[in-house]
């Protein structure tokens, strides 16, 4: 079957939950007075950031759809499925972004935060490399003309994806601001990444 309806419904879902996440940000700041509104917009600063990291890793996530669904000519039941089950995921993302958001500074609770966070990226790299190796698998949906290069470089770089979440998930059970900071930083990865890997793929 054709990738077109696929193709709309994934953006459909990473569009609401891109969108989601700017609902939460900032809500319960005071407005009463101009002091306390002062106060509670610069003490609101880890809802702004969370919402940075979520937007950037959901954006990044979405170009590499993208990209995965240039290579790909058909879809069958089963990577359907797979679809389903990552965009599930995908649409989750806004639930433990604003955990952070709100349990970052929290002693009791960032760990359980920040590692609720890292769960779901970590999932929704696997759930991503589960659908595009089983595409991939000899070349069972891809297109006749696919490029050989892009297709091995997406394999490498999506089989670090989920390795690289565990590991920071794991650094956030013991230190949750580390963990966060970390997730910040792999999603500034991912933007070079994306941006380098996308300028060599349109080269060639």
């Amino acid at each position: 079957m054709e990738t077109g309806r696929l193709e709309t419904f994934a953006d459909g879902v990473f569009a609401i939950a891109a969108t989601l996440l700017i609902l939460s940000v900032g809500v319960g700041i005071e407005s009463s007075q101009g002091v306390h509104l002062r106060q509670e917009l610069l003490s609101s600063w880890p809802s702004y950031v969370a919402y940075v990291v979520s937007f950037m890793t959901i954006g990044i996530i979405w170009a590499n759809h993208h990209t995965v669904m240039n290579q790909i000519a058909r879809a069958d039941r089963t990577f359907l499925m797979l679809t389903v089950g990552f965009l599930l995921v995908v649409a989750f993302i806004p639930f433990p972004t604003r955990l952070v958001q709100l349990y970052i500074s929290d002693p009791t609770n960032a760990a359980a935060a920040t590692v609720a966070y890292g769960i779901t990226l970590t999932l929704t790299a696997v759930t991503f490399n589960a659908l595009w190796f089983y595409a991939v698998r000899g070349g069972r949906l891809l297109r006749a003309d696919a490029d050989e290069r892009t297709v091995q470089g997406i394999s490498k770089t999506f089989r670090l994806g989920p390795w690289i979440y565990l590991v920071i998930t794991l650094v956030a059970v013991k230190a949750p601001k580390v963990g966060a900071i970390g997730f910040l930083l792999f999603a500034l990865f991912w933007v070079i990444e994306s941006s380098v890997f996308g300028r060599s793929s349109a080269s060639r």
